[in-house]
């Protein structure tokens, strides 16, 4: 899978910035750099350490704030926003307002009415505003979304060792806000029930969360994140009728396994006990789908210079990213509600 951005009738390449030069920002420096049809040109960094690494690195101006970039005459289509999420607001706001489409990392806000202010300003000088959940842009579930059919039960696990970044968040907006998205994709419902436990471990923030939703069509969710666990696992499985779907999204993986149509138990049995079912399960398919190759992250910032180039509504919109918030929220209050339930208040002054 290709990640260049198309350049139709000759266009001349789009002008990029960067707002934030940290973990995430440094990431989409490299990928505009390496994408087709793309002038790098400016970053946005307060802090004066990182403006020079990355003016030296890139040799383009960094400004130390978006007023300030704004004051030059950069001509700029579009900008990646990726300060710490107390900022979104700000950052993201400003380049709105000058005309500028904007690649927002997730969470889209910290707040929902921030989230909501962002929307409107977005509308209001028709602007692109796409939310950064970088797994809708992982090969594995590219390959699957197409193929879904009525999913009924998730069980979502993203575990990671503890690391300094992202500390201004809790582990729900961190991590687990990634499957809170894929999950309100594809489950296509409204939330009904949200039933969550979590603590902080490490940080002054719930470092490690489980939480349960249930949704009006019925489907129900389990979610398990931590930053603090001893391994790395990002995984999903879904079940739904006459399938079950397994997801890695470290690998990129995938595996189907299905129910033969008129498969019967019984029958099964039956012919298992004179193999001792050294073929497996009669009526049981196992399939690894080849999966296009791609660096979700390149896919995504394609993906939204093309949206850009269009003028188009981009794949992942402002609105999914503000359901995805609200949820994430959501959970933050039960967490909240079960440890004063639980006598853990004392725990939860981060909350």
């Amino acid at each position: 899978m290709t990640e260049s951005l198309a350049l139709p009738g000759g266009k001349r390449p789009l002008r990029i910035a960067v707002a934030g030069a940290g973990a995430f920002g440094r990431n989409h420096l490299r990928v505009y750099r390496e994408i087709e049809g793309v002038t790098l040109a400016a970053a946005i960094e307060p802090s004066a350490d990182r403006a020079a690494e990355i003016a030296e690195q890139y040799q383009i101006p960094v400004f130390d704030s978006v007023e300030a970039a704004l004051a030059t005459d950069l001509h700029l289509d579009a900008a990646s926003v990726a300060v710490p999420t107390v900022h979104h607001r700000a950052v993201a706001g400003e380049l709105l307002a000058a005309g500028i489409d904007c690649l927002v990392e997730k969470p889209l806000a910290a707040t929902l009415a921030e989230a909501d202010e962002l929307l409107t300003l977005a509308e209001k000088h028709r602007r692109i505003l796409q939310p950064g959940h970088l797994e809708r842009f992982n090969p594995a579930v590219l390959a699957i979304e197409p193929n879904l059919t009525r999913p009924m039960f998730f069980e979502a696990h993203r575990l990671s060792v503890f690391t300094p970044r992202s500390l201004d968040v809790d582990v729900v907006l961190d991590l687990m806000i990634h499957d809170l998205d894929i999950v309100l994709t594809f489950a296509r419902s409204p939330v009904k029930e949200v039933r969550a436990v979590g603590l902080p471990i490490l940080s002054p923030k719930v470092d490690i969360a489980n939480v349960r939703v249930e949704f009006e069509s019925g489907c129900v969710a389990n979610f398990t994140a931590s930053r603090v666990s001893t391994e790395r696992v990002r995984k999903l499985r879904f079940f739904e009728p006459r399938q079950y779907v397994s997801i890695d999204y470290a690998r990129r993986d995938l595996l189907l396994i299905r129910v033969a149509e008129g498969f019967s138990l019984d029958r099964a049995m039956a012919d298992g006990a004179a193999s001792g079912f050294a073929d497996g399960l009669p009526g049981l398919s196992f399939t690894k789908p080849e999966i296009a190759p791609g660096e979700p992250l390149k896919l995504e910032i394609a993906s939204f210079l093309n949206a850009v180039r269009a003028g188009a509504e981009p794949r992942v919109t402002a609105r999914q990213g503000r359901e995805a918030l609200a949820l994430a929220l959501a959970i933050q209050r039960a967490m909240a509600e079960h440890a004063d339930k639980a006598g853990l208040g004392s725990f939860f002054a981060g909350l």
